[in-house]
């Protein structure tokens, strides 16, 4: 039914696209592998082959006050079958006024400014089954109303139907130590399920050099419990309040970043921040290549739920600030009260017009002692190798 739904979606997108404003997208192929054998002998080791594309349909009219995006989103698999997806990202209409606008559809938004965790994050749900590092979401269906005046936005939300976080099937490469997480059975704390109605409300604003953030999240948590049944894990959706806020100052080459959540379900309340800087070298070895040195400390007071209970990350990024945009970015997160840590790479350069080749790594450490939430991922790590042709 879904590849129905994605299909005839795009026949109509094509259909439409001699009067559309833009229509874009890209198809990748992906190259994952892995360096070590699985925890588990029903996980697939080694090579891992995937296809993925995805289409944007932008259309504006009434003088660009009003507006329609549709983004489609498809991945196939090799091995792993909860891989292979499709999945709206977004389907949004616009209103645009002078001190207000509209938005009502599916949706994907991103709010936060740390580089090692997005704390304050918390309106899509992850796509777990795309990448680890849960930076890929879903679309959110939502009403979204921007209030905008001189003393800051404040957008107020309406979040009906809960998406269910996505995990690899019990072939793939899981973040659980190789357990499966049987999402066929999630539960929840709420009778309405994932029909309950969500709320959020956020006020953004730019105050010289400071751009400040804050938010406010009433619903289903899109972080589940997973309790343990037997030989499985079963995602358990707790109804959480969330405020948040977050922080960035600019000052000439330095940018300081700062996170904070404190959430409440029913059992507990805990906080948890993230806070450091970015400083960047222009111009390194007088050249047009700029370096940025990045440093997080990442805080939770949660016992044993969080990998980023007291925690540092150290990382660099350079840009060569070229035709082909080449990136590079390498860092590390470490405890502070154990041998766990994990390191990534990220690289990007762009080939002609059309083409990019992106690689990343991500190798976690094996030292990590068995009650931290790294000690399960110690078989995970990754290179993966990803060829993009954008139209």
């Amino acid at each position: 039914m879904l590849l129905r739904i994605f299909f005839c979606s795009l026949l109509i997108v094509c259909l439409q696209s001699v009067q559309a404003n833009e229509l874009s997208g890209y198809v990748a192929n992906e190259i994952r592998y892995f360096t070590q054998e699985p925890l588990e002998p029903k996980q697939y080791d080694g090579f891992n082959l995937s296809i993925a594309g995805q289409l944007e349909y932008y259309h504006e009219w009434d003088n660009g006050y009003q507006s329609f995006l549709f983004v489609p989103f498809i991945r196939v698999d090799q091995h792993d079958s909860e891989r292979s997806h499709i999945d709206i990202r977004e389907l949004t209409w616009l209103k645009a006024a002078s001190d207000w606008e509209l938005r009502i559809g599916i949706r994907k938004l991103f709010w936060g400014v740390t580089e090692s965790q997005h704390l304050v994050d918390i309106i899509n749900q992850s796509d777990y089954v795309e990448h680890p590092d849960g930076e890929d979401k879903l679309g959110q269906p939502m009403i979204n109303l921007a209030l905008i005046r001189d003393w800051g936005t404040v957008d107020l939300f309406i979040l009906p139907g809960f998406r269910e976080r996505t995990f690899p099937a019990q072939d793939g490469r899981l973040l659980s130590g190789g357990i499966p997480i049987d999402t066929e059975r999630s539960r929840y704390e709420s009778s309405a399920e994932e029909k309950h109605i969500d709320w959020a409300v956020r006020w953004s604003h730019t105050i010289g050099d400071w751009d400040i953030g804050l938010s406010h999240f009433s619903g289903t948590s899109r972080d589940p419990r997973l309790l343990p049944n037997f030989e499985t894990l079963i995602p358990y959706y707790e109804q959480i309040q969330q405020t948040g806020l977050d922080i960035q100052i600019t000052q000439e080459d330095v940018l300081w970043k700062f996170e904070a959540i404190s959430r409440q379900n029913k059992d507990e309340r805990f906080t948890a921040m993230t806070g450091g800087l970015e400083y960047t070298f222009v111009g390194v070895a007088d050249s047009n290549a700029d370096l940025g040195v990045l440093a997080e400390y990442l805080f939770d007071d949660r016992d044993a739920t969080t990998p980023f209970e007291n925690d540092v990350m150290l990382g660099m990024r350079l840009t060569l600030n070229d035709i082909q945009s080449t990136e590079l970015l390498a860092g590390t997160i470490l405890s502070v009260e154990n041998d766990a840590r994990s390191y990534l790479l990220e690289a990007s350069r762009r080939f002609g017009d059309n083409w990019k080749l992106s690689l990343e790594a991500y190798f976690y450490s094996n030292n990590a002692p068995v009650n931290d939430l790294m000690y399960g991922i110690r078989n995970e790590d990754f290179m993966q190798l990803t060829l993009a042709w954008y139209f």
